[in-house]
C-alpha cells in the first residue's frame, strides 16, 4: 500500500476513534502507531479516563475481531489460552480456543491477575500463538494485546514482570482532560442516548496487514539507528537505573518512529519521530535503584533527560539525516 494511503487511512482511524473517546489524540496516535509496528500496548493510569473505550474503538476502527478479559486473581492461565476438553460426541478431547484468539485482546487491569496467568500472555505476544499440553495453535493475523494497569492500587495486585514488560512496545499514561473535554465526554453521553458507543470500522484486518507491511518499507537512515542505540544505552549508565533498556527497547524505538513517519506520509524516519515516542518505549523498561525509587524518581523524567542530553543525528533540509540525503531518500520522498 502506497504511503500516502496509509498516512491518509491513519488519520482516518483516529478521526473515528477521536469523535468517541475524547482529549486522547496523542497517546492514540502512540497506541496506532505501536499496532502499526506489530507490537502491543499497555495503557496505565487510573480508572474511568476511558482506557477500555479507548481500546474497543481501536479494534473497531481497525476492523479487527475484539475480546475483552476482566483480569482477577483467581484467573488461570486456561482461561486466556483456551483448554482441551473432552466431547462425549467422538469420545475425543478437543481444543476450545479461549479469549485470546481474538484480533485485539484486551486484558482489563491486566496486574490484577498472579504471575502465573500474566506470563500467559508472553509466548502469544512474543510469538503469536499459544501452547498447549504441547500442541502449538497459531493466533489470527493481525494480532494485538492492550491492556490497562491502575498504578495506584496495590492491595490484590501483582506488579508486572520485566520480561512481561518488556513485550509491550509502549506504554501510555492517559491522564485527566480538561474541563472542556470532560464537558464534551458528557454531551457525547447525552447525544447518543446509550452507554456504548459505536465506532465504524475504517479499514479491514486485511487493510492492517497490508498497511503494516508498508512500515517495514520505511527507510531507516544509518545515523537514525544509531541514535536509538545512544538513547537506549544511556539509559543502562544512568545513576537512578539499575537495569536499563534492553536491546529491545532500542529496536522498538525504530519500529514506532517508522510508524510515526508513515502516518505523517514519508517513507524515512528524522530524529523527531525517535524523540516523540522515546519515553512511551523507553520509561517502562528500566528499573531504578533502591534508593531512586525511594526518592520518588520518575523513570519518564530520567527518559526525558536522556532525550534532552544525548546528540540526534545532523539534520539536514526537509528533516532528513546527511547520510539519507547522500543516500537519495530525499530524491525519492521528493518524487
Amino acid at each position: 500500500m502506497p504511503i500516502a494511503d496509509v498516512a491518509a487511512r491513519s488519520r482516518d482511524v483516529l478521526d473515528a476513534v477521536g469523535a468517541v473517546v475524547v482529549g486522547m489524540r496523542e497517546p492514540l496516535a502512540l497506541a496506532f502507531a505501536s499496532i502499526l509496528a506489530g507490537g502491543h500496548v499497555l495503557f496505565e493510569d487510573v480508572p474511568g479516563l476511558g482506557k477500555t473505550l479507548a481500546a474497543r474503538s481501536l479494534a473497531a476502527a481497525c476492523g479487527l475481531d475484539f475480546r475483552r478479559l476482566q483480569c482477577t486473581p483467581d484467573l488461570l492461565p486456561a482461561d486466556i489460552t483456551g483448554s482441551f476438553v473432552y466431547a462425549p460426541a467422538t469420545a475425543e478431547f478437543v481444543f476450545r480456543p479461549g479469549p485470546v484468539f481474538t484480533g485485539m485482546f484486551l486484558a482489563d487491569e491486566i496486574n490484577r491477575t498472579s504471575p502465573k496467568t500474566q506470563s500467559a500472555l508472553l509466548e502469544a505476544m512474543a510469538e503469536g500463538q499459544v501452547t498447549v499440553e504441547g500442541e502449538g495453535f497459531p493466533l489470527p493475523r493481525p494480532f494485538h494485546v492492550i491492556a490497562t494497569s491502575n498504578p495506584i492500587e496495590y492491595e490484590g495486585t501483582y506488579a508486572l514482570p520485566e520480561a512481561q514488560l518488556d513485550r509491550f512496545m509502549v506504554r501510555l499514561s492517559v491522564g485527566y482532560p480538561t474541563r472542556e473535554g470532560e464537558h464534551r465526554v458528557l454531551l457525547n453521553r447525552i447525544g447518543r442516548r446509550r452507554e456504548v458507543a459505536e465506532v465504524p470500522a475504517v479499514v479491514s484486518a486485511s487493510e492492517m496487514l497490508r498497511m503494516q507491511a508498508s512500515v517495514e518499507g520505511v527507510h531507516v537512515d544509518d545515523d537514525i539507528a544509531m541514535y536509538c542505540v545512544d538513547l537506549a544505552s544511556a539509559t543502562r549508565s544512568h545513576r537512578d537505573v539499575q537495569v536499563g533498556a534492553s536491546p529491545r527497547g532500542a529496536q522498538a524505538l525504530m519500529l514506532v518512529g517508522r510508524a510515526r513517519a508513515v502516518m505523517d506520509g514519508r517513507d524515512f524516519v528524522t530524529p523527531e519521530d525517535v524523540k516523540l515516542t522515546a519515553v512511551a518505549v523507553l520509561a517502562h523498561r528500566i528499573s531504578l535503584t533502591p534508593q531512586a525509587w525511594a526518592n520518588g524518581v520518575d523513570p519518564a523524567g530520567i527518559v526525558r533527560g536522556i532525550v534532552a542530553q544525548v546528540p540526534g543525528p545532523p539534520v539536514v533540509g526537509r528533516g532528513t539525516s546527511a547520510t539519507a540525503v547522500a543516500s537519495g531518500v530525499v530524491d525519492r520522498e521528493a518524487r
